[in-house]
């Protein structure tokens, strides 16, 4: 997979790097916010290779990759140079409804801290199975390795200050200093029991003293306070004493704030909405599963089962499990996994197997978007048996009463995480709840779910000899061409001359390269400016036949930041062949050390038959010098 050709495809594609106010990822998709969806190309990202679907939830525009996303991630990263949200104008922003700024909020600030936090969950199940096999709780091993699992949910509300701040766009230092004064132990050393309620005094004005370590919502609370606050603080105090006073009364002012108002009430709340869930398990032991596994593919799809995340860490960290979502989750899990084996086994079409096995194999053990959305979520009836399996599932994990221990993403790798203080019970009961999944989806999948993908499986195959027949004897074999026009005055060489081995080599695709003579970069097709680069030294552009034309002015020159650069267009901008593009200052390129060379691009060559240099040596710009066939 070209990672770096698809992020250059994605961001254009999501509107252009301007139009990207935020960028995270979780286990399988890529979570764009952007400043107008509208922008964004949903048809055509689904066409592209390596994307295995779309969804658009709480506020996020979400790209799901699979389990190599972090591999897209880090080539974004690095198209984008840093400037997320930096360059183009501001769209016109869409009026977001509440539960939807919610829960991109929740996603946020969750989705970068899940991989600390799922970690040491897992490390405190090993420890509790070590234990159970014979390992001594009081020996110095177990200390350490204890500490590790315990420190990322003891101090979650340090995490969440970071994530927090950056959501908000607030100072991540103050952000992070004042969650640590929750959990600072002076504070602490003032409670004498965790998880009641205890009161003292600050300027003669009650405090009532909770405790704060793994806790959620006082630091969400206390952040949302610091970016007002802050904000005012900012505003009103003169310039010339800003540096001095501002940050000493905002953390004053935000601190006690959070201590006498913001943080009990976080507290109250936090535990009060676990406990209510909590209890509803214990009561209707059976009901929380069964629709936790019969909803979740369809929670997962709109982004939902992020909102359960915080109630799900304050239940383990104030009763150490959590009966709210993962033991309904778990065979929903491997429901998923069996639908998509069993789609992969039946299937005749080799490109449909090779994702469903694959995809299936990775359900099981625990990430389930790149079966979701590449396999169920495309087959009605394969999507209704997974619904059906997960319930069953969830069915016997409540009614035997299973719970989790650790936060995790349920699969075969976390079953550790069933493991409690009271013996193999709670997992044995959980692999039954798995088993249970497993059999009934793969039955009713194989006998029943697999009609709708033969039913498009012949489909397509009619459609393939219908669209044969109706094109005309006299048309087959014909070909469709399009010339690319040089973009300026200069000499046009091959690209294996080009000094950098990413175009000699061709990996961004086929073309040719101009040594330019002149200053002006001009449009060598008629299209549309797909994207234009933060540092302006590059330029993609849309032909109206579908040719992906990159214009790379100058090698390396994404270092010079944009300087010597002036681009005369904006991405969304209709262009006929020979308009401006940009003007460089090809002599101060030069002085920099860096060479004016510059390479024209067919992005998406690998959809021609041919793309083919049809001139070499000198040309005046609006030569034809690429044909593509």
């Amino acid at each position: 997979m070209d990672f770096e050709k698809l992020a250059e495809t994605l961001v254009s594609l999501v509107g252009g790097a301007g139009n990207i106010s935020n960028l995270t990822h979780c286990a399988a998709r890529l979570r764009f916010t952007l400043k107008d969806e509208s922008k964004a190309d949903e048809e055509q990202i689904k066409k592209t290779k390596g994307v295995l679907g779309v969804a658009r939830s709480g506020g996020q525009f979400q790209i799901i990759i699979g389990q190599r996303v972090p591999d897209a991630y880090k080539a974004i990263e690095k198209h984008l140079g840093g400037a997320i949200g930096e360059t183009g104008e501001e769209g016109p922003k869409e009026k977001k409804k509440v539960s939807e700024v919610i829960f991109d909020f929740v996603a946020s600030i969750f989705t970068p801290i899940l991989p600390a936090i799922i970690g040491a969950g897992l490390i405190k199940s090993f420890l509790s199975l070590a234990v159970l096999l014979g390992m001594d709780a009081e020996g110095s091993t177990y200390l350490f390795i204890n500490v590790l699992g315990d420190a990322p949910l003891y101090f979650l509300p340090l995490l969440l200050a970071v994530t927090c701040s950056k959501k908000l766009g607030t100072n991540t230092f103050l952000n992070v200093a004042l969650a640590g004064a929750l959990v600072h132990p002076n504070y602490t050393a003032l409670l004498t029991d965790a998880f009641n309620i205890h009161f003292s005094s600050a300027f003669g004005i009650p405090v009532t003293l909770a405790t704060y370590s793994s806790t959620v919502i006082p630091v969400i609370l206390m952040s949302i306070a610091l970016k007002y606050i802050d904000g005012f603080f900012d505003k009103v105090i003169p310039k010339i004493v800003k540096f001095f006073f501002k940050s000493v009364l905002t953390l004053l002012a935000v601190g006690m704030l959070t201590f006498i108002v913001l943080g009990p009430i976080g507290f109250v709340v936090g535990v009060g909405i676990s406990t209510a869930l909590n209890t509803l398990s214990t009561h209707v032991g059976w009901l929380v599963p069964v629709i936790i596994g019969g909803v979740f593919p369809l929670m997962v799809t709109t982004g939902m089962h992020y909102g359960i995340v915080p109630f799900m860490l304050q239940s383990i960290a104030s009763v150490g499990y959590e009966q709210i979502c993962c033991p309904g989750n778990l065979p929903s899990n491997i429901a998923q996994g069996a639908a998509s084996l069993a789609v992969g086994f039946r299937t005749k079409k080799s490109e449909l197997k090779q994702l469903a096995l694959t995809s299936g194999v990775t359900a099981l053990l625990g990430t389930t978007e790149p079966a979701l959305f590449g396999v169920t979520l495309r087959y009605k009836k394969v999507l209704s048996c997974v619904m059906i399996g997960g319930a069953a599932g969830g069915l016997y994990a409540g009614i035997t009463g299973v719970k989790c221990f650790s936060f995790c993403s349920p699969g075969l790798l976390a079953l550790v995480a069933f493991i409690g203080p009271d013996g193999f019970t709670n997992i044995i009961n959980a692999c039954i709840s798995m088993v249970i999944a497993f059999i009934v989806i793969f039955v009713l999948v194989w006998l029943y779910g697999y009609q709708d993908v033969a039913k498009q499986e012949t489909e397509g195959k009619a459609e393939e000899v219908e669209t044969a027949a109706e094109i005309p004897a006299d048309h087959h074999g014909a070909e469709e061409k399009e010339e690319i026009v040089s973009i300026a005055d200069g000499n046009i060489i091959p690209l294996s001359e080009v000094p950098d081995p990413t175009f000699a080599g061709e990996i961004l695709g086929k073309g040719a390269a101009v040594q330019l003579e002149s200053d002006e970069i001009y449009s060598p097709v008629d299209g549309t400016v797909a994207s234009v680069f933060p540092t302006k030294h590059a330029i993609g552009l849309l032909s109206d036949d579908g040719v992906e034309v990159l214009i790379h002015v100058g090698i390396d020159t994404v270092q010079l930041e944009g300087r010597h650069y002036d681009v005369k267009v904006e991405a969304g901008q209709k262009v006929k062949k020979g308009d401006l593009l940009l003007v460089c200052d090809r002599e101060a390129i030069e002085k920099e050390g860096y060479q004016t060379v510059t390479p024209i691009i067919i992005s998406n060559t690998a959809d021609f038959d041919e793309v083919q240099q049809i001139e070499n040596g000198k040309v005046k710009k609006g030569t034809p010098v690429i044909r593509v066939k």
